[in-house]
């Protein structure tokens, strides 16, 4: 659903996924309203139902049809926050935008502070709950995936699940959303370069309805946060993650059938029966496999990332009529 407007001069477009939240999507609307409007900047509502079985479409074909500058997109199933933020994103005509839930436990009152941490020179503000109003099984594990989020990231920020976030549109067109990535947005933009900044936020506790989030979601982060590490530090180079792997493989199976051709030669007894034969011929052909898989991964890489910069630029000063 999108209606005719002037979408050129918006200054801040905010996304909002959402899964069955009929109780509160009025009142979230008149707080933005409200909050925005005494901003003076000129803004968008963009939500995006992931699938809602409940009457969340319908309040939102209503909401729509009272305020101009309110956008919706509705999934045929339930895809994902990921896919349901990328979608938002993707229709953002904003030069900043503003992430945030639809259970009205993050504030639409903090967004001015997020837009003047931005003027600081920051290209992502995260917000940091703080203060939880959630019940242990998700605070502790979330503690938890934070910390070890924190030490294999080097992005120093306290909430990487927090959803209430400000970006500026820049880092969307250098970070891709796939997956369940979402949270990892300032671990993706801080490798790029993107500065990272972080406001403590007031959060509420859930008034109506239930969390769609529970304990399953650590297992799934910590997976995500190995693949994103894995990728960015080996993307362009596989074989040399896949040939280091080979190689010890093939060394200690080639070490074990010297050992036992060795003992054959002295006539220590057969080596035919012996597990350590298969062992070894198994890390020998295990080995030589790896490394095939890095060049196989090596050539797809170059092939797919030939016309894509390893780098994001920042400025650019030059002078006409200089020779080159």
């Amino acid at each position: 659903m999108n209606k005719n407007m002037e979408s050129n001069n918006v200054q801040v477009s905010i996304v909002i996924p959402l899964v069955n939240e009929e109780e509160t999507l009025n009142e979230l609307v008149r707080q933005l309203s409200e909050t925005l409007g005494e901003a003076g900047s000129a803004y968008e509502i963009i939500f995006v139902d992931d699938g809602s079985d409940d009457n969340s479409f319908t309040i939102l074909s209503e909401l729509y049809e009272r305020h101009s500058n309110l956008k919706v997109i509705r999934f045929r199933r339930n895809f994902g926050k990921a896919a349901a933020l990328q979608a938002g994103i993707s229709e953002a005509a904003g030069a900043i935008i503003i992430t945030m839930d639809a259970d009205l436990q993050d504030s639409p009152k903090e967004i001015p502070r997020f837009l003047a941490e931005l003027d600081k020179g920051y290209d992502i503000i995260s917000g940091w709950k703080e203060k939880r109003h959630d019940p242990m099984h998700k605070t502790l594990p979330s503690k938890l995936f934070n910390w070890v989020t924190r030490w294999v990231s080097g992005i120093c920020i306290h909430d990487f699940n927090c959803g209430f976030k400000a970006y500026r549109r820049e880092v969307f067109e250098h970070v891709r959303l796939y997956g369940e990535l979402h949270r990892y947005i300032p671990v993706l933009a801080g490798w790029k370069g993107f500065r990272v900044g972080e406001i403590t936020v007031e959060h509420h506790a859930r008034s109506t309805g239930q969390s769609k989030y529970g304990i399953e979601r650590l297992p799934k982060g910590l997976f995500d946060l190995i693949t994103i590490y894995v990728t960015r530090k080996y993307e362009s180079r596989p074989l040399h993650i896949f040939g280091i792997l080979g190689l010890l493989s093939g060394f200690v199976g080639v070490t074990a059938l010297c050992y036992l051709t060795v003992l054959w030669f002295l006539g220590m007894g057969p080596i035919g029966t012996r597990p350590l034969l298969f062992f070894g011929i198994l890390l020998t052909l295990f080995g030589g496999q790896l490394v095939s898989f890095g060049l196989l991964a090596e050539m797809i890489s170059k092939a797919e990332n030939r016309h894509e910069n390893p780098y994001v630029i920042s400025s650019r000063l030059s002078k006409t009529g200089v020779e080159k």
